[in-house]
């Protein structure tokens, strides 16, 4: 890249900065509302929070100020639970944001650097190359090869070729499908084509997940339930007392205690949350429907070059026409040698980027004795095509000279290369002796002839095949464990790469790669029918010269097979299966930017190990979520049927609980199933566990059976306790104190139990979690703080309870929970 910063110099850090004050960064600005003000609005318009200011109003009105006020205070109390977690979600999410924010290279200072693509400014100049977004509107000073994908302005998916000369303008927003270029920015932000039509990613409505939409329907349907049941309670109290406030009071008692409005703050926190926990392992995940889906991915697709591989291209060995023998390419090179090292350096870009074409240029600059490179000047070239590919490039001095060189896959050149056919079985052997051995193999040719006129397509011109150049990219040193990591997982691993199939092989072997004897390339696999490939892909594990299109319809033809897709890719051709997949995952530091743009997850470290963790926080996060949820089905069923049975069956204390318990109820719930069971460690066995179906439901009936059931072992509990303080002749105040005890105890149990559905409650007390002692503590203390302090006391309206009652009502609320540890030993044993 020194030839760049040697013909254009760019602008100083003062200029930079003169032209940031005058016509500020590269930034789109748009009018968006504040995320609080939003925040607020929706808060306001939460049923909790109506049903509470109701409530509120209702005591005021019938002269009860003490509980008014404290439901007052309990609406704002709420409120600020419920901003905070939103405001926690929302920082996650702005700084996910910042980070995967698109790098741009700038020359500044006479040097080449990269820097936010938000801080470019008027008349920076820029160098866009193949994979990058074109970061904003400039004119091309000098191209190689150039083509950009204009769709996101134009609507056309073809790609538009850009000169110097002829068509120089670039705009922010489009994709650079080949070449490289240097250019002058002309416009930024809001005065970019791109901003003054106001497309934006931020524009972009996301589609709801399946989980979402089974939690809305789920909390749809408790609404529908709260709402008939409410009316019922209000008629029912009505009759009973002929008051309308005091019945409409205990209605929404009913009403509030029936509303899951902590399922939908779960889970936007435990998205929000995950994304977080996985940025600061080195996974950014730019969507939150890929945390949902990284537990249940079942088939990971990955490319070789830059995923297993280390992509450190070297020329290691040469093949020439002089002999067709093997030699090291860093021997003492004959001239055979070192022409062909030339010519293949005129078939590279002249300001290389692919590491391949960087490495032939190094060894160029090592072996020649007068470097022509500034003597020649590109006069036409074809861009890599054909099946499999190859590119030429036309150069011209000033006296007319003119040097036509091609490379590509050896298959490529020899088709266009007149040889004799034994003289192409030994190069053949010598190509697949190269590619055992893992060297990544290029045919290289030129065009001796004078041409007078260029053909259509490069295969046309007559080519004398000089040779091939080998190089080496070895696997990367950690690769064999991660494939371990992902079989343990249950997950399937295929290689899809552009590679031939004899070099992929020996990478495989290298690697310890299950079931690595059969592989299919690119053309055979086009030849199938979807139902052909369908079957294929259960059996095949290695894919070679692949194209975009082959990849695609591997992806597609694997998830026609109920799997959920991860794929991997850097390049500007791995984007259409990137976005394809359930969970496009791209290199952070060497993946091009329209990759980064088609994937849902980036590894910023380039290291496929992340995906093992990943694999791991998406399991963790959906245990974990499922476990909150389960506990809030549980909690609530007691809590709904202690409210409503006395009033239905007539019982002497009908109304055992107001608005006022039932929101210090809630507050106990929230934090517990959004900040305890969040935070909850991975289970011991999560990783050797088989992912979870796609298809398989949220709210299933086996297990939204459990939580019933541990709901209705928990009612059966307190309102046995209540039946037993009423049979001992106990006052509705001491009743509603041991039926509160045994309720709080039952909830502390809940917590600890539901810990894991697997191991017993004794095992995961191991398990590291800090806020666990936090929250029961706090619950504690308050709940003994409202029993016996007496202020609390007769605000509650509890009464005098003694420690035999407070026993009983702890060892109720404890054997109405802890049943389930001998389900959790059934499990065990049955599994073992």
């Amino acid at each position: 890249m020194s030839s760049l910063t040697a013909d254009f110099k760019g602008l100083t850090s003062k200029a930079a900065k003169a032209s940031a004050e005058k016509h500020g960064y590269n930034q789109i600005v748009s009018k968006r509302k504040s995320g609080f003000v939003t925040a607020l609005r929706t808060l306001v318009t939460e049923p909790m929070i109506i049903l509470l200011f109701v409530a509120a109003m209702i005591y005021f009105l019938t002269g009860n100020p003490g509980d008014g006020l404290f439901l007052s205070f309990a609406i704002l109390l709420v409120a600020g639970i419920s901003l905070f977690q939103e405001n926690r979600s929302r920082n996650a999410l702005k700084k996910l944001k910042e980070i995967i924010q698109p790098e741009t290279k700038v020359i500044r200072n006479q040097k080449l650097e990269k820097i936010s693509a938000s801080k470019l400014v008027l008349d920076d100049i820029i160098v866009v190359e193949e994979g990058n977004s074109v970061p904003a509107d400039a004119r091309i000073m000098q191209s190689n090869d150039f083509s950009v994908n204009e769709s996101v302005l134009t609507g056309e998916s073809f790609s538009v070729s850009k000169q110097a000369d002829e068509n120089p303008e670039i705009f922010m927003g489009t994709q650079v499908v080949g070449g490289l270029a240097v250019a002058k920015v002309t416009a930024i932000g809001n005065k970019t084509r791109l901003g003054k039509i106001g497309k934006s990613m931020d524009s972009q409505k996301t589609e709801k997940t399946l989980l979402e939409r089974q939690i809305n329907n789920f909390v749809k349907k408790m609404v529908i339930a709260g709402s008939f049941f409410f009316l019922l309670v209000w008629i029912l109290n009505y009759l009973e007392t002929l008051s309308i406030l005091e019945s409409l009071l205990q209605a929404l008692t009913l009403a509030m205690s029936i509303l899951p409005e902590e399922i939908p703050v779960a889970f936007a926190t435990f998205m929000a949350m995950g994304a977080w926990r996985l940025m600061k392992m080195g996974i950014v995940v730019k969507q939150m429907k890929t945390v949902e889906s990284l537990g249940s991915a079942t088939v990971i697709c990955a490319d070789k070059t830059g995923t297993i591989t280390q992509n450190k291209m070297s020329l290691a060995k040469i093949v020439t026409n002089k002999n067709w023998e093997i030699q090291d390419a860093d021997a003492n090179l004959n001239t055979e040698a070192i022409n062909l090292i030339e010519v293949s350096m005129w078939a590279s870009e002249p300001i290389p980027f692919d590491p391949m074409e960087i490495a032939i240029h190094n060894a160029y600059e090592l072996n020649t004795k007068s470097d022509l490179r500034s003597d020649f000047q590109m006069v036409h070239e074809y861009p890599l095509s054909g099946k499999p590919p190859m590119m030429t490039h036309i150069f011209e001095n000033k006296d007319g000279k003119r040097i036509i060189a091609a490379k590509g896959a050896p298959e490529a050149l020899l088709k266009v290369s007149n040889l004799e056919e034994s003289v192409v079985e030994h190069i053949e052997k010598q190509l697949n002796q190269l590619a055992s051995e893992g060297f990544r193999v290029l045919g290289v040719g030129e065009v001796k002839e004078k041409v007078e006129k260029f053909p259509k397509i490069q295969q046309d011109l007559k080519f004398e095949f000089l040779g091939l150049i080998a190089f080496y990219d070895p696997p990367k040193e950690n690769i064999s464990k991660v494939f371990e990591d992902f079989y343990s997982a249950g997950l399937q691993v295929k290689i899809i790469t552009g590679d031939n199939a004899v070099t992929t092989a020996e990478i495989a072997r290298q690697i310890n790669f299950k079931n690595s004897g059969k592989s299919m390339d690119g053309e055979e696999l086009l030849k199938l029918s979807e139902e052909e490939l369908k079957e294929k892909v259960k059996t095949i594990n290695i894919f070679t010269r692949m194209f975009p299109e082959a990849k695609l319809k591997i992806i597609n033809a694997l998830k026609a097979n109920n799997e959920i897709v991860a794929m991997t890719g850097d390049g500007v051709n791995d984007g259409p299966a990137l976005k394809a997949a359930h969970i496009g995952i791209a290199m952070g530091k060497k993946g091009s930017e329209i990759a980064k743009k088609a994937a849902s997850l980036i590894l910023v470290k380039d290291d496929l190990s992340g995906m093992v963790d990943a694999v791991e926080m998406g399991r963790r996060i959906y245990n974990n979520l499922k476990k909150a949820i389960q506990y809030i089905i549980s909690i609530h069923i007691p809590i709904i049927l202690t409210v409503f049975i006395p009033l239905a069956l007539g019982w002497i204390y009908p109304n055992i609980f107001s608005p006022v318990h039932i929101i210090f109820l809630e507050l106990i719930m929230g934090p517990t199933c959004s900040i305890i069971y969040e935070n909850e460690p991975a289970e011991a066995n999560i990783l050797k566990q088989k992912p979870r179906p796609a298809t398989q439901s949220f709210f299933n009936v086996k297990e939204l059976s459990l939580s019933i059931i541990q709901g209705i072992g928990i009612s059966v509990g307190t309102l046995g306790i209540y039946r037993f303080a009423v049979s001992s002749g106990f006052s509705e105040d001491l009743t509603r104190s041991m039926v509160f005890s045994c309720l709080i105890s039952a909830n502390i149990f809940l917590t600890l139990v539901n810990r894991s559905f697997f191991y017993s409650a004794v095992t995961t007390l191991s398990y590291k979690n800090s806020l666990i002692p936090i929250i029961i503590g706090i619950t504690t203390i308050l709940s003994a703080a409202m029993l016996f302090w007496k202020p609390l006391r007769l605000f509650f309206e509890f009464g005098q309870i003694s420690i035999t009652q407070l026993i009983l009502c702890i060892t109720t609320g404890f054997l109405s929970v802890i049943w389930i540890e001998a389900y959790k030993l059934y499990k065990r044993r049955t599994k073992n």
